[in-house]
């Protein structure tokens, strides 16, 4: 967990004071709390993780339960109106901003996306749906991505139109 910590702060460019750290603070202590093994001591934690999440929620606007699956290096710009579904996984080296909904298309369809190395998701670009996002992909400011993108492009639009990209790592 302080691995994962001492990761994310530099990540966040060495700034405590940034929100989307508090609530990598909070999202690894949730999910350090599963390695407990006896469910006598886990509850107090699983508890006091409530609680934080909940608490760093309504100060930042950022929702980003446990169950989310997130790699290294992963960067929060911006707060408020973040939103990712429990069901969602992220890569290494992934970028969000404010504004940004990560999560499932239809109710009955409980698959949100999985997200591939080094994105970039611009501010107020929504996922939704049991799509893939390649790795080395940018997805442009209000982009509605509906469908999978392949590794080295760019979505923009809505709907999100994919295109090449020609800086392709």
């Amino acid at each position: 967990m302080f691995d994962n910590i001492r990761s994310d702060l530099r990540a966040h460019g060495g700034r405590w004071s940034a929100q989307g750290f508090w609530v990598l603070v909070v999202y690894r202590f949730g999910r350090w709390r599963y390695d407990i093994g006896q469910p006598w001591i886990r509850k107090p934690f699983s508890l006091l993780y409530k609680v934080l999440f909940k608490l760093v929620q309504i100060l930042t606007g950022i929702e980003l339960p446990c169950e989310v699956e997130i790699g290294r290096n992963f960067v929060i710009d911006h707060f408020d109106g973040i939103v990712v579904s429990g069901y969602a996984k992220f890569g290494d080296n992934c970028r969000i901003r404010t504004g940004v909904v990560i999560g499932l298309s239809r109710v009955d369809d409980p698959c949100a996306p999985t997200i591939g190395n080094n994105v970039d998701i611009g501010v107020g670009a929504k996922l939704l749906g049991r799509i893939r996002i390649g790795d080395n992909v940018l997805i442009g400011a209000n982009a509605v991505v509906l469908c999978d993108v392949p590794d080295n492009c760019y979505a923009v639009g809505v709907p999100a139109v994919i295109k090449p990209r020609k800086d392709a790592l």
